[in-house]
């Protein structure tokens, strides 16, 4: 475990900068509602949006998305699970939270993993919206961290897996 100290002392000074200012009460205000886009249920409308408005590109859309979230979701649960790594305010009484996580565990971001597994879906099918759906996932991840309930390798490993079963649903398709 010696060799986790490292990765540990980066992610509690990042989140101290985060969280360790005069603004912290404000920007955590604004990070609430970044946030709350990311809980799930915009998903879903966007799924059955292109469903119902985009043909045969839409019902592929939402059938990526589903197959998607079908790797994640037990992905997410069991390493959740395995690892248990507490939440930054477990680990520091310096760190405040401004939110109730819905879970007790920190390793992945689950907020992060849907929102990246969204953002590449978006920019495979939508191309035109890539940008804009990647700097939303990028910050609600950003908004986990600055609420007190991620560090920083949560959110990046979170990224990751979302990007990864996005990439693996869409080649399952055969769209890549």
């Amino acid at each position: 475990m010696r060799s986790m100290e490292p990765i540990a002392k980066l992610d509690l000074a990042f989140s101290l900068f985060c969280l360790q200012h005069k603004f912290c009460l404000p920007v955590s205000k604004v990070s609430r509602l970044v946030s709350k886009t990311g809980d799930g249920h915009l998903y879903l409308v966007l799924g059955l949006m292109s469903w119902w408005l985009d043909g045969e590109l839409g019902k592929l859309f939402l059938a990526a998305g589903l197959l998607a979230f079908t790797l994640e979701l037990p992905i997410y649960w069991l390493t959740k699970n395995l690892f248990k790594r507490r939440r930054p305010q477990e680990l520091s009484s310096l760190i405040p939270s401004f939110i109730t996580p819905s879970d007790r565990y920190s390793l992945p971001s689950g907020h992060t993993a849907a929102a990246f597994l969204m953002a590449a879906l978006i920019a495979q099918f939508y191309p035109s919206f890539a940008l804009f759906s990647f700097l939303w996932a990028g910050m609600i991840a950003l908004s986990r961290i600055l609420l007190g309930v991620h560090f920083l390798t949560d959110v990046v490993l979170g990224a990751l897996l979302g990007l990864s079963c996005a990439t693996a649903s869409l080649q399952w398709l055969g769209v890549i």
